[in-house]
């Protein structure tokens, strides 16, 4: 390339970013392997509980159609950490996720006096598995939920994130995970919908929203984690081109900064952490590989490159903390610590979707000081602490 030739805007930021972390790993190699960053842990709970405690500023109103995301996001962080949610909170979390309930429908809109919609109610019930009180969940009509998923399904197997809404992974995800917290799945709700997440795969191996589309990180742990919830990891193996799949998610990995890109010719971004890396997870429980990315080179990306300058996660060097990306980094960071078996016994007993359990890597397989940088082993399928939604399932077998 000629020295007076311009490079493309996607190169040149490329550029950017993998220069400002070889700027940050070559400052922590100077410094000595005892300067190398620990996870924040106590100002990461400062945050998160900041923000628990107190009613957010008009400059949240953006989010207004995300309050249960927001109580999600920070619960879940709080939780990874190894901190604990007090009686205060939960019942405030209690009172307003069954204020956003949508009466006639039984499902969770995104806030008060909004529609029902998906996303909310996924948002909305994982926030009361993580206060785990029984009694919330009694007071949500199942019957009324299963009637308005229905509603929401589509002739091609996939759903309506809400009334006339979009279709994609993500609604598909959400209405599976719905179905099986509170045990309502049946033959009649899932027809045809494995059959349209196989059509969803790209010519590059990952997922795309609907068929046709991009491979993106986020709709293919969606579409994963929902074949995972149908099927066995052996089932899923003869759904999917497994080896093209493989491929695309290892390529997501870049060399230098080691984290992960959502799609081809994208930056690094810390909550694809928990989108690629959430699903690689469950990948190689499918495939039978060991590990489909290198946690250590994960791990190094998080704890140096995500952690803000006072608190909270980030997206990549220079971006500000908040909720999203604070959660989806440490659920990214959990999944560097630990990996998932399938326990056949557990699924046959509970359902596929409750079938993974966590088990740690060894100190030295991921990153010195483990003990310090450690966090809760997470739910593959669910994106939650692992046990809170078992939880909620022997609850409803009572």
């Amino acid at each position: 390339m000629s020295p007076t030739e311009k490079l493309t805007d996607t190169i040149e930021r490329q550029l950017e970013v993998e220069n400002s972390v070889q700027d940050i790993y070559d400052d922590i190699l100077e410094q000595g392997s005892d300067k190398f960053p620990p996870l924040h842990r106590k100002a990461h709970l400062r945050y998160t509980n900041l923000f628990l405690h107190r009613p957010l500023t008009p400059a949240f109103s953006k989010l207004d159609a995300s309050h249960p995301w927001i109580i999600y996001w920070l619960l879940n962080a709080t939780l990874l950490l190894g901190g604990t949610i007090d009686s205060e909170v939960k019942s405030q979390v209690a009172t307003d996720i069954l204020s956003y309930v949508v009466e006639d429908e039984g499902g969770i809109g995104g806030g008060y006096g909004q529609l029902s919609h998906l996303a909310s109610t996924y948002a909305g019930l994982l926030s009361l598995v993580l206060i785990g009180d029984k009694e919330d969940f009694q007071k949500l009509d199942r019957t009324k939920i299963y009637r308005w998923l229905l509603s929401l399904k589509r002739e091609n197997g996939s759903f309506s994130m809400h009334l006339d809404g979009e279709a994609d992974c993500r609604a598909v995800y959400c209405a599976l995970c719905i179905a099986s917290m509170l045990d309502i799945i049946d033959d009649e709700l899932i027809k045809g919908t494995a059959d349209w997440l196989a059509s969803c795969q790209t010519y590059e191996g990952g997922f795309s929203g609907e068929p046709s589309d991009e491979a993106h990180g986020g709709y293919t742990y969606c579409a994963i984690a929902s074949l995972c919830i149908l099927f066995s990891p052996s089932k899923v193996k003869e759904l999917i081109d497994v080896d093209s799949l493989v491929r695309w998610t290892a390529s997501r990995q870049y060399p230098i900064e080691g984290g992960l890109s959502g799609r081809t010719n994208k930056l690094v971004d810390g909550c694809y952490s928990h989108w690629v890396g959430g699903m690689s997870a469950l990948l190689e429980c499918v495939s039978g590989e060991r590990q489909v990315l290198r946690r250590v080179s994960l791990q190094n990306y998080i704890l140096c490159c995500c952690q803000g300058e006072t608190f909270g996660l980030i997206d990549k060097p220079g971006c500000a903390p908040d909720f999203y990306h604070t959660n989806y980094v440490l659920c990214g960071l959990s999944m560097c610590q630990y990996y998932q078996v399938y326990d056949e016994k557990k699924a046959e007993r509970q359902g596929c979707a409750f079938g993974y359990r966590s088990v740690r890597i060894g100190d030295g397989d991921v990153v010195d000081n483990f003990e310090r940088n450690k966090v809760l082993p997470m739910d593959p399928i669910f994106g939650v602490p692992e046990g809170y939604v078992d939880w909620l399932r022997a609850t409803r077998k009572d």
